[in-house]
């Protein structure tokens, strides 16, 4: 009984030996692993201290609602996508990529999205594609904007403002109580230059003013006619280049 139990010991012994050094074994001392292809939902890039920088993740991981990164709250009312999100230094979310499309009733509809975040705000640089059958009409536009954002913004300050704005019922009492918060700098901002195709097809270059109101053109329309427009604060052209053609 003895020399059995000494047998059954020293088996346990050795097999728990060989385990942790195939396991060890498992793992390279460099941390490297080497995959030819890899099927996951989701990829969270992270610092050695545990700060998340980049997230690549399918539609039902992309996160909002109640989600957290870095301590800090996510989008409640953004819409799940396929994509990337990335976070600076701070931990703050900074811009992102994210894409779409499906058939629908209509047709389809599809887009993509690059986006370039302030800090602690929102997009000050955007790449975007829509595409979506209106009608028997399928309307493409894709352009690269620049937008000008608010001073004072933070994105737990705008996602608290605009918590707030969508307990008022009021319409008018809402627009005013969101005109004192952009008068604050807190909320707000304005596109001030695309550069691409617009959706009645003109491609070309538009500049607008600092409350996001077209001042000039400078295009190639859809009858492929040049011309350089000149607007007023109210959308109406001043002067244009070449001028029309008097009939």
């Amino acid at each position: 009984m003895n020399r059995e139990l000494i047998l059954l010991r020293t088996f346990a012994f050795t097999a728990v030996i060989g385990i942790v050094f195939l396991t060890a074994s498992a793992f390279k001392t460099d941390g490297h692993e080497k995959f030819t292809e890899i099927d996951v939902e989701r990829i969270n890039i992270v610092e050695k201290d545990g700060t998340v920088k980049m997230i690549i993740t399918n539609v039902e991981k992309f996160p909002n609602g109640e989600d957290k990164i870095n301590g800090n709250p996510t989008n409640k009312t953004r819409k799940k996508r396929s994509g990337m999100l990335f976070f600076n230094e701070d931990g703050i979310e900074c811009g992102g990529f994210i894409y779409d499309g499906q058939k629908n009733k209509n047709g389809h509809s599809s887009g993509l999205s690059l986006t370039y975040d302030q800090y602690n705000g929102d997009q000050v640089m955007q790449l975007l594609t829509q595409d979506y059958k209106k009608g028997d009409k399928r309307v493409v536009a894709s352009g690269l904007y620049f937008n000008d954002r608010p001073s004072k913004e933070s994105q737990i300050k705008t996602g608290e403002i605009m918590a707030e704005l969508n307990q008022i019922k009021d319409p008018e009492a809402a627009q005013k109580k969101y005109k004192e918060y952009e008068q604050q700098g807190l909320i707000g901002g304005a596109p001030r230059m695309m550069l691409g195709k617009t959706k009645d097809e003109h491609n070309g270059l538009f500049l607008f003013d600092s409350k996001g109101q077209p001042r000039d053109r400078f295009c190639v329309d859809k009858n492929n006619e040049a011309k350089l427009d000149f607007l007023d604060d109210e959308g109406n052209v001043t002067a244009s280049f070449p001028e029309k053609k008097k009939k």
